[in-house]
């Protein structure tokens, strides 16, 4: 089999190549290279040294991967002919996404590949920009990264930014997380004699006339806090530093107990901000619910039972393994399906059932929550009604028998009734997948809301309460109750 070797042609001039990469480049008969678009390639023509680019390909296509699969594929086809050298800019193992093609193709048997030498544009701008990897660092790739693919306590490089419109592109994606005004290194022929480092503004990286094939943007790691709010590792620190030795008092003494109340509050909180179309009132509401989970975390950390990353892999394994039409080969038409494998594999996790069905449902938070819950899982088991109507004639039934009880029942025989009731009512919201819970809410935050206009009213009146009908405070109930219509 003929043998493909791949080369790199460093970062810069001919004066940057490495001499043993030059030796090898004169003694080949024919070089192809990715692109006629690099410094040292000019120098080497005038030393009679011969190329074949493919750039041609680059006008075939509108982005970059189609262009490396059909590169690569020429080359596979011209190797059936004879051995060849193909030199690539830089070095052959960093940010050069052809090679890492053809390593493919070469696991697939398709070619027997050498890679040899050649000084990546790595070394020249470290030197340029005078920073130590040890530090830390990530090489993006421009063309496709997301910002959740970055560290910002460390060195940032990112490369394939090659004009002002991916310039742009990079821009925004870092504004997702980085300051406007955040301060950014355009650094362009690294270690060549035309090597220009230019700082700006994140918000003008796109105005630099500097960026062309040559152009890496450099993003300096953060210092403090305050840059880096949309860090998950900042807002672990803070709470990490509110629990610690010189923290919040508060916060210090706080336990899982002492916590629950504070979780549904927030969670309530949530509802109320979504009910009300209010989505920055939801940004608020859901950076609280998160605190509440940040906090069990850094309290079971700090008992030494478990840690964040601990909760993370247990929520995602339970993702990746309750959604095997997702991650893995099943195949469902529909939501209801979905839900029926979620609980086959909740129940296969869980082992043969042991004790009641309703053992793991109870909410001593919520009765509400707590009826919901067991009706469900008794339905699971087919323990319910064929249909909502069933819950309707139950419904009517329990509604008489309370009736009953009011003329001439006891207290406790008034309550049982009444309890039942409301139980049918939790039945008849499951049946149309309303949550009883977040309707009761809702209705308590709907009262207070028209109640609250309903004491305005009386306050700018100068009259108290008593001096009021009935139908006179109803009239302002209607009053707002028409408001929060029109406002609709």
């Amino acid at each position: 089999m003929n043998q493909l070797t791949v080369i790199g042609l460093g970062a810069a001039e001919l004066d940057q190549l490495q001499m043993g990469v030059y030796k090898k480049l004169k003694a080949a008969n024919k070089i192809y290279v990715r692109t006629m678009d690099h410094p040292v390639i000019k120098e080497l023509q005038e030393e009679g040294m011969e190329f074949e680019s493919f750039d041609e390909i680059y006008e075939k296509h509108d982005t970059f991967q189609p262009v490396y699969e059909e590169i690569v594929e020429r080359l596979i086809e011209e190797l059936k002919n004879h051995s060849i050298m193909y030199a690539v800019p830089g070095h052959p193992l960093v940010a050069e996404q052809t090679v890492q093609l053809l390593i493919e193709a070469e696991r697939q048997g398709k070619l027997n590949l050498k890679i040899e030498g050649g000084q990546s544009f790595l070394d020249p701008i470290f030197g340029a920009l005078k920073i130590d990897p040890i530090d830390g660092f990530q090489l993006l790739d421009g063309t496709n990264f997301s910002i959740q693919d970055v560290n910002m306590r460390g060195h940032v490089l990112i490369a394939q930014v090659y004009d002002s419109f991916s310039a742009s592109d990079v821009k925004l994606t870092l504004m997702e997380k980085y300051r406007d005004d955040y301060p950014v290194t355009i650094v362009t022929a690294a270690g060549s004699s035309l090597e220009n480092l230019q700082e700006v503004p994140l918000y003008e990286l796109d105005q630099a006339v500097e960026i062309n094939n040559l152009t890496t943007i450099y993003i300096p790691p953060v210092d403090n806090d305050l840059d880096a709010l949309r860090d998950w590792t900042t807002f672990r620190r803070i709470i990490a530093t509110l629990r610690g030795p010189n923290g919040c008092p508060w916060d210090q003494k706080q336990t899982h107990e002492s916590l629950k109340k504070y979780l549904i509050e927030e969670a309530h909180e949530v509802l109320a901000a979504i009910d009300a179309e209010d989505d920055f009132g939801l940004v608020e509401e859901l950076g609280d619910v998160l605190l509440q989970v940040f906090l069990h975390a850094q309290i079971g950390e700090d008992n030494g039972y478990f840690n964040l990353e601990e909760v993370l892999a247990a929520v995602s394994e339970k993702m990746i393994r309750r959604h095997p039409h997702v991650f893995g080969n099943v195949n469902v038409e529909n939501a209801e399906e979905v839900v029926v494998n979620w609980e086959a594999i909740k129940q296969e996790e869980k082992g043969e059932q042991q004790g009641s069905l309703l053992k793991d449902e109870f909410r001593a938070s919520s009765s509400l929550q707590t009826s919901y819950n067991y009706q469900k899982k008794a339905a699971s088991v087919g323990f319910d009604w064929p249909n909502a109507d069933g819950a309707w004639e139950k419904f009517i039934e329990e509604c008489q028998e309370f009736k009953e009880e009011i003329t001439k029942g006891t207290s406790n025989s008034r309550l049982d009734e009444f309890g039942d009731v409301l139980f049918t009512l939790v039945n008849l919201a499951r049946f149309y997948k309303i949550s009883p819970e977040e309707a009761m809410v809702h209705a308590n935050e709907k009262f207070a809301r028209r109640f609250n206009f309903v004491e305005q009213k009386v306050l700018e009146s100068g009259k108290s309460f008593s001096e009021f009908s009935l139908e006179q405070l109803d009239s302002f109930w209607n009053e707002a109750k028409a408001l929060e219509k029109k406002g609709k």
